[in-house]
C-alpha cells in the first residue's frame, strides 16, 4: 500500500465525546501534580531531561501538565467549547488522532526552537498548542460560524484564527507575557494546517476563501 494511501486512510466514525475524556485526563494530571510535585518534573517537556536524560515521553505528556488553576481552566474551556463541535464533525477517533498529533508536533517544534536558540532552562507545559489546533479545526469545519471574541464581538471563525495568530506573533516578537509559550501556540496552528493538508487533502485557505465568496 502506498504511503499516501496509509496517511489518508479514513477511520471509522464514532462520537463518544472523547473531548470530555481528554479534559478529564488533564484535570487528573493537574491534581496529581498538586499531590505529587515531582510528577510535574517527570511529565513537563524540559530540554535537558529530554535530550540527556532520555525522557522521550515528555514530548507527549507535557500537553497534559498545567501550572495553575487559571491555566488549566482556560485551556479546558477552549477544548470543550470548540472540541465537542469538531469531534462531532470529524468523529472521535479522527479527532483524538488530530489532537495528539498536533499537540505532540507543537511540542517537538518548540523543543527544536529551544535548542536552536540555546534556551535549555525552559519547561514547556500545557495543552495550549493542541487547543489552538482545535480552534483552527473549528474554523475549517465551520468556516461560516461566528465566535464571540472576548464574549462580546461576533467574529467569523477563520478571522478569529488570524487574529489569534497575529496576537501570538506580536507577543512573541516583543516578549509580552514571558510566561506564555506564544511560539508553541503558533506551532499548534502550523501543525493543524499541515495536518489538514497532509492527512485530509483539504486546503484550509481555500475553504475559507470559498466560505467568504458564498
Amino acid at each position: 500500500m502506498k504511503a499516501g494511501t496509509i496517511i489518508r486512510r479514513p477511520v471509522k466514525y464514532t462520537d463518544i465525546h472523547v473531548t470530555l475524556y481528554l479534559a478529564a485526563v488533564n484535570i487528573l494530571v493537574y491534581v496529581g501534580t498538586l499531590l505529587f510535585p515531582g510528577l510535574r518534573i517527570q511529565l513537563s517537556l524540559y530540554p535537558p531531561a529530554f535530550i540527556y536524560g532520555k525522557m522521550y515521553w515528555q514530548l507527549f505528556t507535557y500537553m497534559f501538565v498545567h501550572g495553575s488553576f487559571e491555566h488549566i481552566f482556560f485551556n479546558m474551556f477552549g477544548l470543550i467549547m470548540f472540541g465537542l463541535a469538531v469531534e462531532r464533525a470529524l468523529g472521535s477517533k479522527e479527532f483524538l488522532l488530530y489532537y495528539l498529533v498536533c499537540g505532540t508536533a507543537s511540542g517537538a517544534l518548540s523543543l527544536a526552537a529551544f535548542v536552536l536558540t540555546g534556551h535549555y532552562n525552559i519547561a514547556l507545559i500545557g495543552a495550549s498548542g493542541a487547543v489552538y489546533a482545535v480552534l483552527f479545526a473549528f474554523a475549517v469545519v465551520y468556516p461560516r460560524s461566528k465566535v464571540y471574541f472576548w464574549g462580546v464581538l461576533p467574529i467569523p471563525s477563520p478571522v478569529l484564527v488570524v487574529i489569534y495568530a497575529v496576537i501570538e506573533l506580536v507577543s512573541q516578537a516583543v516578549g509580552f507575557n514571558g510566561g506564555v509559550a506564544h511560539m508553541t501556540h503558533l506551532f499548534g496552528l502550523a501543525a493543524a494546517w499541515l495536518y489538514f493538508i497532509i492527512r485530509t487533502g483539504i486546503n484550509p485557505v481555500r475553504v475559507w476563501k470559498d466560505a467568504f465568496k458564498s
